[in-house]
């Protein structure tokens, strides 16, 4: 979500079952795994954003249509997921597929034995960029990848008279005009169900001030969190503190999202994902500009995080599932994922295309320009570690006058999951 899809933008999404004669997309809403149907392969989604439920539903079903394997769905409400994936994994009868994303914890569960190898699904899905290939592994199949920045509405910053920053003095003082004009600058969703955001904004003070190496070593637990390397990028996250909405610890990412829409707040950093939520005849009016350059001599690193599947050891459905993947590895399939998606992604394949909108290919140079491409906190460390940033920035966006012994206690509860 896409990822991330696997980001809870809603959980409106219906539980449905779609059925189309013998080649049907079977979906359902559950917290659990989906009844294994003789010669289907079943696939446990956390893809349930109304645009990307429809667009894994799109792909099933063209897959289905092929008269081959079938596969089909059980979406599943991503921190829900999230939460119950290790049980998931774990359980005598698991699902066959799982949508989600490369990393550490996918590492985890391959050293236990609870992936299957699909070395051969890469044998047969052409020259895909070596960077695809290094991040997936023996055990991933991407699919889609996405951009993240600061987002607005294009209309509501001509309307107030501004353009989009490059320097950070350029941004601390478009963030002075728009508190000026009675508009909440920034918007900020890391409320109960989702403090990961305040993630983000750590990521990108990271790795314009101390770099993408560094930020990948803190997150591995090579560097600490109280190093004065890490406390220096918050001298500037303070700066902008005043102008970052109140409520921002209060609400969630969907508040937060309609927030920006509306108009109540001028930008939001977070990933095209967020458009999933947007109404159709919002999009147009949808832009964005990479997180402000801090440190000129930093080489230039964007999140780009990464999707796709990865399949159970256990899946008694090795052929079906296997023809799955190749079908959603291909041009065709994620032609057909993104054509019934926001179209706000990117796919994988090198020969498919996207949807061509002017969002989406600034999203594409974007990225390219980057010299180095990171994930997400929790991509590029673990879900583990993931609730010992959320606690620690949370804290930060509350008492920031606290910073010391922040993440003093910070490095504490990360080296006891570094160590676990």
């Amino acid at each position: 979500m896409d990822r991330r899809h696997f980001l809870r933008v809603t959980a409106a999404a219906g539980a449905g079952l779609l059925v189309s004669g013998t080649a049907s997309c079977a979906t359902s809403a559950s917290s659990g795994p989906v009844a294994q149907t003789a010669g289907t392969a079943t696939i446990q989604s956390n893809l349930s954003a109304p645009a990307a439920k429809a667009a894994i539903e799109a792909l099933v079903k063209a897959f289905n249509d092929r008269k081959g394997s079938q596969a089909s769905v059980n979406t599943v409400a991503s921190e829900t997921f999230r939460t119950q994936l290790p049980s998931y994994l774990t359980s005598a009868n698991p699902p066959d597929l799982f949508t989600w994303y490369p990393g550490s914890l996918l590492k985890g569960y391959e050293e236990k034995g609870l992936l299957l190898d699909v070395s051969d699904v890469w044998q047969t899905m052409g020259d895909y960029p070596q960077a695809f290939k290094t991040l997936s592994g023996r055990v991933f199949v991407p699919t889609t990848y996405y951009w993240w920045s600061f987002f607005y509405r294009r209309s509501n910053f001509q309307k107030w008279g501004v353009t989009p920053p490059k320097t950070w003095q350029e941004f601390v003082a478009l963030c002075q005009t728009l508190q000026s004009k009675g508009v909440i600058p920034l918007g900020m969703g890391a409320g109960s169900d989702s403090p990961w955001t305040a993630s983000s904004w750590f990521d990108y003070f990271n790795i314009r001030i101390n770099g993408a190496p560094f930020h990948r070593e803190l997150l591995a637990g090579k560097q600490r969190f109280d190093d004065p390397k890490v406390k220096a990028i918050f001298t500037p996250w303070r700066e902008v503190l005043p102008y970052t909405d109140p409520n921002g610890t209060a609400i969630g990412f969907q508040e937060a999202t309609t927030a920006l829409l509306q108009g109540r707040t001028g930008m939001l950093l977070t990933g095209a994902f967020f458009a999933d939520a947007a109404p159709k005849d919002a999009l147009d009016d949808i832009d964005f500009f990479r997180f402000p350059i801090i440190d000129p001599k930093v080489p230039l690193a964007e999140e780009g995080p990464t999707d796709g599947f990865f399949a159970s050891s256990k899946s008694p459905h090795v052929k079906e599932l296997k023809e799955f993947l190749t079908y959603a590895a291909s041009a065709e399939g994620q032609e057909v994922y993104i054509k019934n998606s926001s179209g706000t992604i990117l796919p994988t394949h090198p020969n498919a295309k996207d949807s061509g909108t002017p969002l989406v290919q600034k999203g594409r140079a974007h990225l390219k320009e980057a010299a180095e491409i990171t994930q997400f906190f929790n991509r590029d460390s673990s879900d583990a570690l993931q609730p010992t940033a959320d606690a620690a920035l949370i804290k930060f966006l509350q008492q920031p006058d606290q910073l010391d012994t922040i993440l003093a206690d910070w490095q504490k509860a990360a080296q006891q999951v570094w160590s676990s």
